[in-house]
């Protein structure tokens, strides 16, 4: 594996403020997260954002081809002329947001990767949800908030609308914690990869997966409230305590089950 990606940042490439860009270039925790990947040849392999290839060059290492998804056209040109792994290497120059990764789908579901720049990673997650029976897993940097709000349960502080619609979609691990010592320039938080592996067959039963969304969203919108409060355009207060959810609880106490009964509850009444 090249140790050589320490320099990179100083390849004539500044930091963007606007694509949120931090550069990875401690090789010791590039090789933790290669490791937690464990690319194999053969493999339907997605990089999302590969930036100056501190990912990008080791993963390419270990297989045969390797998809690149980067919006900054002087990155995406840098991979193209790359002087080793050009020919691996397969450059869609797009926003990640609003790019269809079904169209990347084939008989090899994909293994998506990669460290998100924290302003759009959010959003990215939600978008990538969508595609998620065509993924087989996904090892995403994060900020480590971000990691902690993906990975919690009801009950939990952080537990929020991503948490309930990420334990929808998938199971999530923390798997490698990074300092911001390990990137240039270092960003003001600490980081952390998360392993996020979709489900075959949702844990809950679910009429509709938009109705999810518009209860959890509602719910959260106004998370000190009480449900009977936060939800009461969508469910009265009497058609809760018929599901046996206590009207009186706040959306952070609700488990996924709870929330997919009461979108259940919505859909059903919105399509009579």
């Amino acid at each position: 594996m090249s140790t050589s990606h320490e320099g990179k940042t100083h390849l004539g490439h500044t930091a963007r403020k606007r694509f949120g860009q931090n550069f990875l270039f401690d090789q010791y925790v590039i090789d933790q997260i290669v490791t937690a990947i464990g690319p194999q040849k053969g493999e339907n392999l997605v990089e999302i954002g590969p930036g100056l290839g501190a990912l990008t060059e080791p993963v390419a290492e270990l297989v045969d081809s390797l998809t690149v998804v980067e919006l900054d056209r002087d990155l995406a040109k840098r991979l193209r002329e790359h002087p080793f792994i050009q020919s691996k290497l397969n450059v869609i120059e797009q926003d990640a947001l609003k790019f269809d990764f079904a169209s990347l789908a084939s008989d090899a579901k994909m293994r998506i990767f990669g460290n998100l720049p924290y302003n759009i990673s959010t959003p990215l997650m939600f978008h990538l949800f969508s595609f998620s029976q065509h993924i087989d897993d996904m090892h995403f940097m994060l900020q480590l908030e971000v990691v902690k709000r993906l990975c919690a349960s009801h009950g939990d502080s952080l537990y929020g609308k991503l948490s309930v619609m990420a334990s929808y979609y998938c199971q999530a691990t923390p798997v490698v914690m990074v300092p911001p010592s390990a990137f240039k320039p270092a960003p003001k938080v600490d980081s952390a990869v998360v392993r996020l592996v979709p489900y075959d067959t949702p844990p809950v039963e679910l009429h509709n997966v938009e109705s999810l969304e518009q209860v959890v969203g509602a719910a959260f919108n106004q998370r000190r409230k009480t449900v009977r409060n936060s939800l009461k355009n969508l469910i009265s207060e009497d058609t809760l305590n018929a599901l046996n959810i206590d009207a009186q609880r706040r959306a952070q106490t609700l488990s996924l089950a709870e929330f997919s009964s009461i979108a259940n509850y919505v859909y059903e009444a919105g399509s009579e």
